[in-house]
């Protein structure tokens, strides 16, 4: 009787058996339900996607088990993938630069007001104090401010050449406002200017003028220009186009699980972080300079406070115009007798005024200006959007990978590590471009770093030179390296023991392959598996089933 019940079961297990050697349809023939919504809500056509399940000999970029992709599909989604990581990388870029932008209006606006009220102050003050003398001078106090505008937009100006000019015309105009009824000619007035530096008929006014306006308006210029190159570097990054191999590897992180017939799996953090690592290598190397720059504008607004800081001067150039004025009034008796001793006695002009007591003689005083608070807040909103941005370049994969590749909130059997749902094992690779060298998601060449990303690395150099100089007080010309073709930047080659290592020879089999922790999954280069590892069959259960029950019957029986 046992041997017929045990005749039985293995007449079942054969049964079972065969059905196997057979082929179960229903084990291989999962819906493509899920894959057509996702791949029809992108856009593409739905004919492209199989009812079920078929082989995944063709595929290229995801593993070779059954597929709801078809070759189409695959290289549709990687272009897809591909460009919705560059669209990711645009949002992020646009909100640092609208940071920027909106800080350089802030302080740009604040820098022209103090400049305008300034020059308004001098409108409302200098006619009824200075009479005639003002209007002799008008013109030269308005291409005063006009050039100092100028220079503070960045036009190529040399300020102390600019102010040179301008104390040599007011004083041609004032002097002849001062002696109207006197013939003076080109030539004597040449003579007059000869002789200013000499007779000093400002007084101190314009040497302080120039120490203190050169101080303030470069290091108004250098902050203002080094939000605009910083902004300008964030905006031509975001332009560089990502490569095919980071093509490849943001589609076998984003969409293949999509293919392998599990959408709910998300990537696991590290391998995000991998591929975003590789794929953004050359931005990566912006870090230093990056940070070098926005430590130098942090630093240079410390210019801005006190008697002679940006805010106290700008607003306060009519002051020093004003005690100018004055100080030619009480010095004019003087003045006048030695240009005449020097110069010769001018003739006296026919048509002129016979007396010289119209003129008003009355010092100008007006009070300095309060601060308003206004760069104070600017300032402070200022360092701490800085401070928040100099890790921008090497924490995009993190912030990417979190906010836009629905990263996995942990590492553990449940996330997708690029082959099947498991643990990712590979430790993540440093930033940078140089330490891709071993990173097992993306083929990176470190001795072809991206020529555009290395001029702005150049660029930031240039500008952080600049902010140097102007944080001394020195007016240097900015030169924009943008345009140059050379990049030949910092950065532009790599250390000699990595370039060697990397021209060696590292193929694709020297790659990390036993990194992933996958059940059932045959060891293939980590590149393809079959289909039987990433859909387990009932068949294997059903050999073992009846290996027990073999065993089983032959047992010998105890009496």
């Amino acid at each position: 009787m046992e041997l017929r019940a045990g005749g039985w079961w293995l007449l079942c297990a054969a049964a079972a058996l065969a059905a196997c050697a057979r082929g179960d349809p229903a084990s291989k023939s999962r819906s493509c339900g899920e894959v057509r919504q996702v791949y029809g809500a992108k856009g593409f056509s739905l004919s492209d996607v199989p009812q079920a399940e078929i082989s995944g000999e063709h595929l290229r970029i995801c593993p070779q088990g059954y597929t709801c992709c078809t070759s189409a599909m695959e290289e549709n989604l990687a272009n897809h993938s591909r460009a919705e990581l560059e669209a990711a990388l645009r949002d992020s870029s646009h909100a640092l630069q609208a940071s920027l932008a909106a800080q350089l209006r802030g302080f740009d606006a604040h820098f022209q007001h103090l400049l305008n009220e300034s020059e308004r102050a001098l409108q409302d003050a200098f006619p009824g104090a200075f009479g005639e003398l003002y209007a002799q001078g008008a013109g030269a106090f308005r291409d005063l401010y006009a050039d100092l505008s100028r220079y503070y937009h960045g036009a190529n100006l040399q300020l102390d050449d600019t102010l040179a000019e301008f104390w040599a015309r007011l004083l041609e105009r004032l002097f002849r406002g001062l002696h109207p009824q006197l013939l003076l000619p080109d030539d004597y007035l040449d003579c007059l200017g000869k002789q200013a530096e000499a007779l000093r008929p400002f007084g101190d006014a314009p040497r302080e003028l120039r120490l203190r306006a050169t101080r303030a308006l470069v290091a108004a210029r250098a902050f203002v220009q080094g939000l605009g190159v910083a902004g300008d570097v964030v905006r031509k990054v975001a332009q560089v186009p990502l490569g095919p191999e980071c093509s490849r590897a943001v589609m076998k992180l984003v969409y293949c699980a999509h293919c392998l017939g599990v959408p709910g799996a998300r990537p696991c953090p590290d391998y995000c972080r991998n591929v975003l690592k590789g794929c953004l290598a050359n931005q990566a190397d912006l870090d230093a300079e990056w940070r070098n720059l926005l430590d130098s504008m942090v630093l240079i607004t410390d210019k801005f406070w006190g008697p002679s800081g940006t805010e106290s001067v700008i607003s306060s150039v009519h002051l020093w115009l004003a005690e100018a004025i004055n100080a030619l009034q009480d010095n004019r008796d003087t003045l006048t007798a030695k240009v005449i001793q020097g110069c010769g006695n001018p003739k006296v002009n026919p048509q002129g005024p016979g007396s010289e007591g119209k003129l008003p003689r009355g010092k100008l005083a007006l009070p300095e200006r309060l601060p308003t608070g206004t760069l104070e807040k600017l300032v402070s909103e200022a360092k701490a959007q800085l401070r928040d941005a100099q890790d921008f370049w090497i924490s995009l994969p993190g912030s990417l990978c979190s906010e836009k590749m629905a990263m996995s909130a942990a590492s553990d059997d449940r996330c997708w590590n690029g082959m099947a749902r498991g643990r990712y094992l590979p430790e993540v690779m440093g930033d940078g471009l140089a330490n891709q060298i071993n990173n097992p998601e993306v083929e990176v060449d470190i001795t072809k770093p991206d020529m555009t990303i290395r001029q702005q690395i150049m660029q930031l150099k240039i500008m952080t030179n600049w902010l140097h100089s102007a944080y001394n007080g020195e007016d240097a010309d900015f030169q924009d390296a943008s345009d140059d073709g050379s990049g030949s930047g910092s950065g532009g080659g790599c250390p000699d023991d990595i370039c060697g290592r990397r021209l060696s020879g590292k193929s694709s089999g020297s790659r990390t392959t036993l990194t992933y922790a996958l059940p059932g999954l045959s060891e293939q280069g980590g590149q393809k598996t079959s289909a039987a590892a990433l859909h387990p069959q009932p068949c294997t259960a059903l050999l073992l089933l009846l290996l027990a029950l073999v065993l089983l019957v032959a047992r010998p029986r105890g009496r």
